[in-house]
């Protein structure tokens, strides 16, 4: 069942399919989890900054999570949901933020998402099967 305040956010800035952001959301969580800055399941009170992520890290673990649940298809899938560069996922963040459903530090910004990483080289050209 869709999140109701995932659908408000998608429904204000179209560019961006309502999947994108519920993938945020897991690759947040994916990403504090590599970090080891999971924060503990406690509804009554906000997580902390020690478990921050900032936004080339978030990158990172989006594009790592894309990879992983896409594969060769990451690519095709983001630009399905309108995700051409590193820069739409910090319009995503900021949509998010906006619509208080994600936190923000002082020091956070969209320019931190901007131009981190070529997504066709990240996710065609240099893409790797590994064989375990």
């Amino acid at each position: 069942m869709p999140n109701s305040g995932l659908m408000e956010v998608a429904r204000r800035d179209s560019r961006y399919c309502y999947e994108a952001y519920e993938f945020l959301f897991e690759s947040l969580a994916h990403t504090q989890e590599r970090l080891g800055r999971t924060p503990p399941d406690n509804p009554d009170q906000p997580p902390g900054p020690e478990y921050h992520v900032s936004g080339p890290e978030l990158v990172e673990g989006f594009l790592d999570l894309a990879k992983q649940r896409f594969g060769r298809l990451a690519r095709v899938v983001l630009r399905l949901w309108g995700i051409n560069n590193t820069g739409d996922i910090g319009e995503i963040v900021f949509n998010l933020i906006n619509g208080e459903l994600l936190s923000k530090n002082e020091n956070d910004s969209k320019s931190d998402f901007n131009s981190l990483f070529d997504l066709d080289e990240v996710l065609v050209r240099d893409y790797q099967i590994v064989l375990e």
